[in-house]
This record gives structure tokens, C-alpha cells and sequence, in this order.
């Protein structure tokens, strides 16, 4: 092998006159460091957001929630959570929560947003929107009017800042009063804002605690549903299944990988073609390197025939340049991974991209750098190098040494 490595070696040095080998060399290795480079921080942002998408979805939403069938709101919840709290095996939290769409005002401006009225005694154990409040608190209930705490965008559309009285309206909820049907209203006090990390929540979620919420509605004390967080979230299909088979008929339930699956599995399939897009750059550069094997093995068709003529077998010819086409791809790779590791540090820690949360659900790129990508594209960029060794190195075995050197 040691004189395999020291002829590899002679031939990727650049001699006086051959300085458009040299470039091509150069242009081989680049090809491999951008494909490795862009696969890779392309891999890392896919996976940023779907694990940023996953958090910051299951911040605001329990991993299974338990309704009654057509959404109906229903009573005896408390025996419900009591029966939910026995199975602490897989269970960890449970809070009651009603649900519904309604207007809210705030001088004259309106918007229609989802309104969610929430126990506040138990609803730290099922999501994490209170450690979300970036202004004010979570403190909805004490004298005077109830609070609420909304999303900072839609506070900053209608214009509203702690401390300010909002109203809140069912648009097609009526109440008979002396003077004739009117809608449904209360009025709250903006105790906080918070930033779910989501555009959607931001921008259309309000919570009031939950009997301000159940009297607004007029459902005395039923509930739209409960929110339950599991051990393991991966197992919300399955425990959520066994919850229908205990609890049984009228109730059903949805876990959060049934209610976001298709955005999940576009994410999943996004992936997977950006992946077989970008390979396509390492492809392009292994025909750069195959091109530069080519080239070389022409200009030392001479050279290949004195080394046959001195005794250096077939075998011994292909392997020069199997390494010197391996030394390429393996400069190439290495300073991909480095490139690629290096850039999507970058994104990660200073965040300098910004996307528009209402088309991406996230405002901020985000980046997960995951070692068994690094590791694979690697190993394939390695692998799609040595391929590509193969003909030319197949070549150069088979050249004549009488043939090569006749005219010499």
C-alpha cells in the first residue's frame, strides 16, 4: 500500500504547466463540500422545524383531549378525572377546558378569535402557556372582573396593552333580556400577553379561567372537554385508544399525532426530497472527479505502462486511483461536514433569519443539528466517491504496457 499511496499522492501534485488539473481537482472537491454542506444544513433546519413545531404545539395543547361525541358539552367531569388520575401509570396530568369561537373588542377594534376557559388550579399540568407570558401574569381571578391573557399579536392588532378592559362576545349566542334579544357578552381585563412561539396561537388564542368561560356560554357547570398529558407523547395513539375502550360511550378522544399527522408527514416527505434533491450535487461532483481521473489517466498513459513493464500488477494500478479519487471525495466530505456543522451552528445560535410566521407557522428558522445525519450523508458522500473511482480506475488496469509505451 505504501507504494499505492506514494504514485496517488505524485499525481494529485500540481507540476509547472498543469494548472488546469489542478482547478478541476479543486472544482471536484468543491462539488462534494457544497452537496455535503447544503444536504446537511438543509437536514438540520427540516429537523428544527418539526421538533420546534412539535414543542411549541404540545405547549399550548395537552397530548390527548377527551370530548364527547358532536363536541357536546358535558357534566361529571369530575368523576372523569378522577378515573383519568387512577391511571398514573401513563397519565401525569388532566385539566377540564371549554372551548368556542367568539368576537373580542377593545375600543373599535374587533376581531374574531378562539376563546378556551381553563382551570387554572390544574392547567400547569398539561401545557406550558403560563411560562409563555412574556407581559403581565397568569393571575385571572381576585376582585373586580376576570382576567385574560392573549397572544401578542393579536394584542398588537387590536391595539391592546396589560390592564386594559377587552369585551368578549358569542356573535351567535343571544340572551332575552326586557329590551329584546341581545348577544351574549362579558367583559375581562388583559392580565398578560404571551408568545406561544406560533403565529396561529399568537394571533387568535385568548384563555379566561374557566367559570367566567362556562357562564359566558350559559352551560352551567359542563365542560367542552378535557385535556390529558401522557408520559410518553409518542404513545398518545395507543393510550388514547385505551382510554375510549375504558370511559366508553358517549366520549371519544384525539391525540395530537392524528390532529397534526398531515403536517407531520409533509414535513416528513419534504425531507426526504430535499434530500434525494441535494444528493443530486454530490452526483455532479462525482462525474467532476470521475472527468478528473479520466484526464489524468491519459496524461500518464506512459507513466501506467513503465510501472506495468517494472512489475506493478493490474490490482496495483486501479488502487492508485481508487485513492487519489477517495483522497478527493474525503477532502470534499470533511470539509462539507465542517461546513455544514459550522453553518447551522450559526443559525441556531443567532437566529439571523426570520420567515413570515403566518405562511410557516414559526417566525424564526429553526435548526436541529442530528449526528446520525452527519454521520449517514458522510458515509454516503464517501461511498458516491469511490463509485465513482471505479471506471476510470478500471481503465487505467487494463491499458497495455507495450501498447502504452510504443511510441515513447
Amino acid at each position: 500500500m505504501g507504494f499505492v499511496w506514494m504514485v496517488a499522492r505524485r499525481y494529485l501534485k500540481t507540476k509547472r504547466g498543469h494548472i488546469f488539473k489542478f482547478v478541476i481537482t479543486i472544482i471536484s472537491i468543491g462539488g462534494v463540500f457544497v452537496g455535503v454542506a447544503a444536504l446537511l444544513v438543509v437536514l438540520s433546519v427540516m429537523n428544527g422545524f418539526q421538533k420546534d413545531l412539535r414543542d411549541k404545539i404540545l405547549g399550548v395543547n395537552a397530548h390527548i383531549i377527551l370530548l364527547r361525541f358532536y363536541n357536546e358539552p358535558f357534566g361529571g367531569y369530575d368523576t372523569l378525572m378522577v378515573k383519568l388520575k387512577e391511571m398514573e401509570e401513563e397519565i401525569i396530568g388532566a385539566s377540564p377546558f371549554v372551548y368556542s369561537k367568539v368576537m373580542v373588542s377593545h375600543d373599535s377594534y374587533v376581531d374574531g378569535v378562539v376563546m378556551r376557559g381553563v382551570d387554572l388550579a390544574t392547567l400547569g399540568e398539561v401545557s406550558d402557556i403560563g411560562q409563555r407570558v412574556v407581559l403581565g401574569s397568569m393571575e385571572l381571578e381576585g376582585e373586580g372582573l376576570p382576567g385574560a391573557v392573549m397572544g401578542v399579536t393579536l394584542a398588537d392588532r387590536l391595539r391592546i396593552f396589560v390592564g386594559d378592559t377587552v369585551t368578549i362576545a358569542l356573535p351567535f349566542g343571544v340572551r332575552r333580556t326586557p329590551m329584546g334579544s341581545i348577544p351574549r357578552f362579558a367583559r375581562f381585563v388583559v392580565k398578560g400577553l404571551f408568545d406561544a412561539g406560533m403565529y396561529e396561537y399568537n394571533a387568535s388564542l385568548v384563555l379566561i379561567p374557566l367559570k367566567p368561560a362556562q357562564k359566558l356560554l350559559g352551560i352551567g357547570d359542563k365542560v367542552t372537554g378535557i385535556e390529558i398529558k401522557i408520559k410518553d407523547l409518542y404513545n398518545a395513539p395507543v393510550v388514547a385508544k385505551k382510554l375510549e375502550e375504558t370511559i366508553g360511550f358517549p366520549y371519544r378522544t384525539n391525540d395530537w399525532v392524528h390532529l397534526n399527522r398531515n403536517l407531520f408527514a409533509a414535513l416528513k416527505l419534504e425531507k426526504t426530497t430535499m434530500f434525494i434533491i441535494l444528493t443530486l450535487i454530490v452526483l455532479v461532483a462525482a462525474f467532476n472527479i470521475v472527468s478528473t481521473l479520466i484526464m489524468i489517466v491519459m496524461e500518464k498513459t506512459r507513466e501506467i505502462g513503465i510501472l506495468k513493464s517494472m512489475g506493478a500488477t493490474p490490482g496495483m494500478i486501479a488502487k492508485i486511483f481508487i485513492v487519489e479519487g477517495l483522497v478527493i471525495g474525503i477532502i470534499g466530505t470533511v470539509l462539507g461536514v465542517i461546513g455544514g456543522y459550522t453553518i447551522s451552528w450559526a443559525l441556531a445560535k443567532y437566529r439571523f433569519i426570520s420567515i413570515p410566521g403566518d405562511v410557516y407557522f414559526l417566525d424564526k428558522l429553526p435548526v436541529s443539528m442530528e449526528l446520525w445525519d452527519f454521520v449517514i450523508v458522510g458515509v454516503c458522500a464517501v461511498l458516491i466517491s469511490f463509485l465513482a473511482t471505479v471506471y476510470p480506475a478500471i481503465r487505467a488496469a487494463k491499458l497495455d504496457p507495450v501498447e502504452a509505451i510504443r511510441y515513447e
